[in-house]
C-alpha cells in the first residue's frame, strides 16, 4: 500500500517515521516483525496512543494490516475511528530525534451501536455522570468489564469516601449506565470508602 493510501486509513505515517522505524525494527533481528498502533481507553480525556513492536503472531485477527514502502504496520480495529486523522512522524535533531504521534481525535468520543461494550461504557462515565461530578471535585473511572458483563468502576477525587456514594452509585450512576446501555448486566465499585481524606460532605 503506498503512503497516499494510508492518509484513507485515517493515518499517515511520514517517510522519515518510516525510515526511523524500519531501522529500530531492523535492530530486533527478527524476520517478519511490524508495528503495532493502538489507542489505551479511546474517546475519553485518558486516551494514549501507543505505537509497539509487533512480532509475528502477536497481533490480533482483527487488527488492520498496512504495507508500507518501508515497513508494516498493523492497526488496532477498536482504534480505528481515533486514529483518523493522526500522523506518525520523525523530527531530527541534534539529539538523535523524535518519534511524534500526534492524534487528534484519541480523546473524542466517537461511539455508536457498534462500539465495544468498553468504549460505550466509557463514553457515557465521560460525557453525561462525570460532568456532573465534577462540581464536588469526583470522577469515575472503568477499570474493567467482567465476562458476565458487569462494570467494575473506581470513584476517585471527592466521591472518594463520601458517606452518600452508595446512594449516588445505584441511583445515579447505574441507572444512566443501565439506560443507556441494555446489555450491561450491572456494575460494582472498587473503591474504599473507609478513606475520607478528600470527602465532599455537604
Amino acid at each position: 500500500m503506498s503512503t497516499t493510501e494510508t492518509e484513507l486509513q485515517g493515518i499517515e505515517i511520514t517517510d522519515s517515521a518510516q525510515e526511523y522505524l524500519a531501522e529500530l525494527l531492523e535492530k530486533q533481528n527478527v524476520d517478519g516483525i511490524a508495528v503495532r498502533i493502538f489507542i489505551t481507553q479511546p474517546g475519553t480525556p485518558y486516551a494514549e496512543t501507543c505505537l509497539a513492536y509487533c512480532r509475528p503472531g502477536e497481533e490480533e485477527p482483527t487488527d488492520e494490516k498496512l504495507e508500507l514502502e518501508k515497513i508494516s504496520a498493523f492497526l488496532d480495529k477498536n482504534s480505528l475511528p481515533f486514529l483518523e486523522e493522526a500522523v506518525v512522524d520523525f523530527n531530527a535533531d541534534r539529539m538523535g530525534g523524535q518519534l511524534t504521534i500526534k492524534a487528534p481525535n484519541a480523546k473524542m468520543p466517537k461511539v455508536n451501536a457498534d462500539s465495544p461494550l468498553e468504549d460505550r461504557i466509557n463514553y457515557t462515565l465521560y460525557s453525561e455522570i462525570n460532568p456532573g461530578l465534577a462540581a464536588h471535585g469526583g470522577e469515575i473511572k472503568l477499570i474493567e468489564l467482567t465476562d458476565d458483563k458487569v462494570a467494575v468502576l473506581a470513584f476517585g477525587g471527592g466521591c472518594q469516601g463520601c458517606a452518600a456514594v452508595d446512594l449516588t452509585l445505584k441511583d445515579g450512576v447505574e441507572k444512566t449506565l443501565m439506560e443507556r446501555i441494555p446489555e450491561l448486566a450491572g456494575i460494582r465499585d472498587v473503591t474504599d470508602h473507609t478513606d475520607t481524606t478528600n470527602a465532599y460532605y455537604r
